[in-house]
């Protein structure tokens, strides 16, 4: 599954396609159960059988939607967002593997980000965001910081605010207050909004509560829970170093970068990066470990 190999069942979103219909569309696609899912994603993992490959995706389209709504604030057509997480969700398919232990939203869900945030970054001009790591994570993570400090108002930011957001994010008070400028140039977009030129519909309009049943959110929480403490347990097999440079590699919300760990470790940014792939593997082993014994017990008992 290829940028220019998109499978045939997937509605079309393109300049001319009302966003209203598209996302009517893709409600008709049935959710997978996690037995199913798990039989469709060893289909393809196996045999590449490109039905059970499109089953995954048009599944998880409207999980793509809903990430991409959230980018809608950075002046970018919502539809080429969309697209745009589309990709990442078929480059997500490709590689899940399903004997982790793993649903593939959890995993497609980076994919999708990845592949929105690149774009985003792509549409707007290198004169108005910079290209370090540094920058980028301010860029994705000023309106957060913002919302949190409450001055979310037109305009410069407050020296107190500027200076918190700049220690918090790791760069220079400048680049906050140059960033600040340059994001306020694109606006956001209000609920009233129409979603098409011709004035039908508006951004409020996708606010309706689509979320799951009562029974269905009961059942992802016991999942979580269950997800939650294979996780806790396996992490206590790891060593310290192990343990405390993978969680704040991929199990925080806000991962620390290499260097900074390379610096707090006294090693080069490459022997951290190795370390957080060998703990990520011996994790994985271990969940795996754990979640079958527990399985072995259950039909002991």
């Amino acid at each position: 599954m290829t940028k220019s190999n998109l499978p045939a069942t997937i509605p079309a979103l393109g300049p001319d396609a009302s966003l209203n219909r598209y996302l009517s569309e893709i409600r008709k696609f049935p959710l997978l159960k996690p037995e199913e899912e798990y039989m469709l994603a060893k289909r393809w993992q196996e045999h590449e059988d490109p039905q059970a490959a499109t089953k995954l995706v048009t599944s998880h389209l409207r999980l793509v939607a809903k990430i991409a709504m959230g980018y809608r604030g950075y002046g970018l057509p919502v539809s080429e967002l969309i697209a745009e997480g589309n990709i990442g969700l078929m480059q997500g398919v490709k590689k899940f593997e399903p004997e982790r232990g793993f649903r593939l939203a959890t995993y497609a869900m980076w994919w999708i980000k990845a592949s929105i945030q690149e774009y985003i970054l792509r549409s707007w001009s290198l004169v108005k965001i910079g290209t370090t790591a540094a920058q980028k994570k301010l860029f994705f993570n000023l309106r957060r910081m913002k919302s949190k400090l409450e001055a979310i108002e037109d305009g410069d930011l407050h020296p107190d605010d500027v200076k918190k957001i700049a220690t918090d994010l790791g760069v220079s008070e400048d680049d906050v207050v140059s960033m600040n400028r340059r994001m306020a140039k694109g606006g956001d977009t209000s609920l009233n909004a129409p979603l098409r030129e011709d004035g039908e519909g508006e951004w409020q309009d996708w606010l309706a509560d689509d979320g799951p049943t009562q029974d269905v959110t009961v059942a992802d929480k016991q999942e979580a829970d269950i997800r939650h403490d294979l996780l806790r347990e396996a992490l206590m097999t790891l060593n310290d170093r192990e343990r405390h440079i993978l969680t704040q590699r991929r199990l925080i919300d806000e991962p620390q970068t290499l260097e900074d760990l390379s610096q707090e470790y006294d090693i080069s940014r490459e022997r951290v990066r190795q370390i957080e792939v060998r703990a990520f593997e011996k994790l994985q082993k271990e969940m795996l470990r754990i979640s079958q014994d527990r399985k072995l017990i259950e039909v002991e008992a």
